[in-house]
């Protein structure tokens, strides 16, 4: 199982940028949710959540930063 630290650290990023919309924070949370999706020993439907909320984050993080 991938370090606490790393899930922690993803889930304090997606709270950071929901409550801030800072797209930083998305940015470092899908990255660290990509290191997640490619630990072994994650199981299918994790690995694939993990990938959908990178995926999502990211593009939030383009729309926000073309708003600018």
């Amino acid at each position: 199982m991938p370090a606490t630290e790393l899930w922690v650290g993803a889930l304090s990023l997606i709270l950071i940028h929901e409550e801030t919309g800072c797209p930083h924070s998305a940015l470092h949370a899908a990255r660290l949710l990509d290191q997640l999706s490619d630990t072994a020993g994650i199981d299918d439907a994790t690995r694939r959540l993990c990938e959908r909320a990178s995926s999502r984050l990211s593009h939030q993080e383009r729309r926000h930063a073309c708003a600018a």
